[in-house]
């Protein structure tokens, strides 16, 4: 796959965002690849900003500021009760695929960030050879704090948070690990770093328009077409642990979660080691129902899936395992008991002896 940026366009929603901006939009210019006439498209949608997030980055334009970067301003005015993260996003990517097609960019790459990230200079490279074997990119999320925000504590809960998820993935690889998602591997897959392929985009239907959890829904939606999702290690975006957000539920939600019980008003948890390896399990079984096309539909049955399930689920017309997995839970839910969440650390030790025993399956 060709690893020139002139595929690409990167694609940001912004709100008010004039002092954090320009940072992301200078670690853009500094892509490798760039320079000797070589120039990055970046699509900013500064949508019902009362601030000068428009005029800051025109500035910059007309500065000579950012001169590997064919930069434009998009300004939208939202009006209720479309007014949200969803909405903006979605125009961003949709402008973005429409530079494309106007430059007929026939293998275009869309690539989602946020106005407060920050991107390494291999950020843009790094997701195209990413996306050799897969359709969409999860970037890795690394937390940057500020002065207020850093106290050990608190990075201590970081790191233990990223411990878990870390385990979960362990266990997926110890009973079921994705031959398209190999390890090593992280578990992010948000707006401030995400990057599908532009036709896979088109037939999807783009980026659901909703209020919080966006970029989840896209990638459930590639999911259900059967796309490849990778969380690559060497793709990852610096952002911002502020706990001043614009959506409830989004990450400044979680981090402002994460300061209460960094000072003892909330106990941390999450689920327990028996939830992840049953989960492991059941979607182990519905896709190995798969491997006969002729039998998908008698290998759900066995699982217990009703008539009337399966043939909403539509499996003759389901493109891999991948796709009715996702198509599965889509209908029906896990098909497993509700997690019932344990403090961190329970949780933390579970996954860990867990792990312990599933070694020397491994290794024999």
């Amino acid at each position: 796959m060709d690893l020139s940026l002139s595929r690409a366009v990167v694609c940001v929603p912004a709100r008010n965002e004039a002092e954090a901006l320009p940072r992301l939009i200078r670690s853009l210019d500094r892509q490798q690849g760039t320079g000797d006439g070589a120039r990055l498209r970046v699509l900013v949608l500064a949508n019902n900003c009362t601030d000068a997030t428009a005029d800051t980055l025109r500035a910059m334009a007309r500065a000579g500021d950012v001169p590997n970067l064919d930069l434009r301003v998009v300004e939208a005015t939202i009006p209720p009760p479309d007014a949200h993260v969803g909405t903006a996003r979605r125009r961003a990517l949709d402008a973005g695929v429409e530079w494309l097609a106007g430059d007929r960019v026939a293998d275009g790459v869309l690539l989602s960030t946020d106005a407060d990230a920050i991107v390494p200079e291999d950020w843009v490279r790094a997701n195209l050879r990413a996306l050799r074997r897969a359709e969409l990119v999860g970037g890795r999320l690394v937390l940057q704090a500020d002065e207020v925000s850093d106290t050990p504590v608190l990075r201590a809960l970081h790191d233990r948070i990223e411990e878990y998820w870390s385990a979960v993935r362990g266990l997926e690889d110890a009973f079921d690990p994705p031959a398209h998602d190999p390890a090593p591997r992280h578990g992010d897959h948000v707006a401030a770093s995400l990057s599908p392929r532009a036709d896979l985009y088109r037939a999807v239907g783009g980026l659901p328009v909703l209020p919080c959890g966006e970029d989840n829904a896209l990638v459930s939606r590639v999911r259900l077409h059967g796309g490849r999702v990778r969380h690559c290690p060497h793709v990852s975006v610096a952002v911002s642990d502020r706990g001043i957000g614009r959506v409830q539920g989004g990450m400044a939600t979680e981090m402002t979660r994460r300061a209460r019980v960094a000072t003892g008003g909330e106990t941390y948890c999450l689920p327990p080691a028996a939830h992840w390896r049953a989960l492991i399990a059941r979607r182990r079984a519905v896709a190995a129902s798969f491997t006969d096309r002729a039998g998908v539909a008698a290998g759900l049955a066995a699982l217990g899936i009703a008539p009337d399930d399966i043939a909403a689920i539509d499996p003759t017309n389901c493109p891999n395992a991948i796709a009715l997995v996702e198509r599965v839970e889509a209908r029906i839910g896990e098909g497993i008991p509700e997690a019932v969440s344990v403090p961190l650390e329970e949780a933390l030790a579970g996954l860990h002896a867990m792990l312990a025993e599933a070694r020397p399956a491994r290794v024999a």
